[in-house]
């Protein structure tokens, strides 16, 4: 009866984005499921704190692929059907995207709407509409493109995407700026347009068009929006609907150990040395972590070690999180994002960021009350510089340097003067990522997008990737790639995978 009782359909391995979905979608399906947490609360980065009267979402921005219910993106499906529509307030964000330059001192706005985004890029770069409107018509193709590719479990029939979608097929191979190029975009229309590139963590020169192009899509079709209670509100919604169906949710449960028999999963073991059995894992956890640390290194394939030490991380991450006792209004500010960069060229701008003090950052503003307002500055960082550069002697000094320097950025773009209004602040730096999250080098992202880790090349080779049978990944480090949206749709994409896996089970 105790063994019984420690066996489940399904074991997932963290509470993140990515966890959470994949728990919830199986439970609902009438699978048992067992949800192992770390930490004391679900949500992974998808989680909130609280500074005095400040309650800072830790890392989301905006959320993409939502829309609203006339207009409804992927991720509203996704929580439509997990009965979450009508539990989460969303605010959509009216415009797509501001944009400053610190070096050549140049200031865009972008709205949200196909025809409005034409228009307004129109006036900024005259005789451009010719080529964005092909962008979006490759745009659109693109999207329908990787919804077969998902249909088909990165099994599709070529001959149906060479006749469906011929203009897919031609762009798939290279990046947003051979495209763009190739579409005859002037370049300052393909500056303001690559905008985003940070979000996706790689720049315009080696970023999959495929990838941005979907992306970015989404953001100028369906409005971005916020959760009204910050990205925890969604992780206790999902957590909550997982518990009342009757999914079994254990915090503080860190995995020890990942059981293997004869190739295949076979259970988990905790820090605190309870054992749970089951045929089925997914991970909302690293590659890294699970093939170096959790599993005995006889049992883990060569090619799984190959997998992990061939990947190269993605961005580290240092935030600000500022509580400001003014209101926007008080400041001068009227947009939700700010994008600061010294120039808009994407790929010097890449290289800047392999710099601790690069100055670059995407700042999210809202009020909190009527008289006071909440900021977030996060910078991205690449490479090593920060092992390099900072050491224990001198982390708090260099930490409360960078945030400094990360604030006067952004006064110095915008000209409104923000150090007078601090009331709160917070300062996250890689060490805080890896602390609480346990991803390797405290990266915000997964793997750096660019070659094999390209958008595309994960699909399709995601099949081959499963080097221990019934043994699936999600989240950040996922198929899908890094970010909030990804991390929710890879939730279900696993999750459905390993329920029809579960068909070939024998009792």
């Amino acid at each position: 009866m105790e063994e019984a009782n420690n066996t489940f359909d399904v074991i997932v391995i963290g509470a993140g984005n990515g966890g959470l979905v994949a728990a919830l979608t199986l439970q609902k399906k009438g699978k048992k499921v067992l949800l192992l947490e770390k930490g004391r609360v679900p949500g992974g980065f998808a989680s909130s704190f609280k500074r005095g009267r400040f309650e800072f979402d830790a890392s989301l921005h905006e959320l993409c692929e939502y829309g609203t219910p006339e207009n409804k993106g992927e991720v509203y499906y996704l929580f439509e059907s997990l009965g979450l529509t009508d539990k989460i307030t969303m605010i959509p964000i009216q415009e797509t995207f501001s944009i400053y330059t610190l070096d050549t001192h140049e200031q865009y706005t972008m709205p949200v709407g196909k025809e409005a985004f034409l228009g307004q890029m129109e006036k900024y770069v005259p005789n451009s509409t010719a080529s964005m409107l092909h962008f979006f018509d490759l745009c659109e193709e693109v999207k329908q493109a990787l919804a077969y590719l998902n249909e088909t479990k990165g099994h599709p029939d070529t001959n149906v995407l060479m006749e469906k979608f011929p203009n897919f097929m031609v762009v798939a191979p290279y990046s947003v700026q051979k495209v763009l190029e190739k579409i005859r975009m002037p370049i300052k229309a393909q500056e303001i347009l690559t905008t985003y590139w940070s979000y996706l963590g790689s720049p315009a020169e080696s970023l999959s068009f495929v990838h941005y192009a979907s992306m970015i899509y989404s953001y100028i079709t369906n409005a971005p929006v916020i959760p009204k209670n910050t990205s925890h509100e969604i992780s206790l919604t999902l957590s909550e609907e997982f518990t009342n169906l009757g999914g079994k949710l254990e915090y503080l449960s860190p995995v020890k150990e990942i059981l293997i028999e004869n190739g295949s999963v076979h259970g988990v073991i905790t820090e605190d040395n309870r054992r749970f059995l089951t045929k089925h894992i997914i991970a909302d956890i690293s590659p890294h972590e699970v093939y170096t640390k959790l599993i005995d290194q006889e049992k883990v394939p060569d090619k799984a070690k190959k997998f992990v030490s061939s990947r190269v991380l993605g961005a580290r991450g240092l935030c600000v999180y500022l509580g400001l006792n003014k209101s926007m209004e008080e400041l001068g500010l009227d947009r939700y994002s700010y994008f600061i960069y010294h120039t808009l060229n994407s790929n010097v701008e890449y290289k800047r960021m392999h710099n601790l003090y690069n100055g670059n950052l995407v700042a999210t503003l809202q009020n909190n009350h009527e008289d006071t307002s909440i900021m977030c500055l996060t910078s991205l960082l690449f490479g090593d510089v920060f092992d390099q550069e900072v050491t224990e002697e001198n982390y708090y000094e260099v930490k409360e340097k960078i945030a400094e320097n990360m604030v006067r950025s952004f006064e110095e773009a915008t000209h409104v003067n923000i150090h007078e209004a601090i009331e709160e602040i917070e300062i996250a730096t890689p060490v805080t990522f890896a602390r609480y999250t346990n991803h390797p080098d405290g990266v915000i992202y997964g793997y750096l997008a660019q070659g094999y880790d390209n958008l595309l090349p994960r699909i399709m080779n995601e099949p081959n990737e499963m080097y221990i049978k019934n043994l699936h990944f999600c989240g950040g480090f996922g198929s899908r790639l890094s970010g909030y949206s990804s991390a929710y749709l890879n939730g279900e994409q696993e999750a459905l995978k390993t329920f029809g896996e579960m068909k070939n089970d024998t009792i």
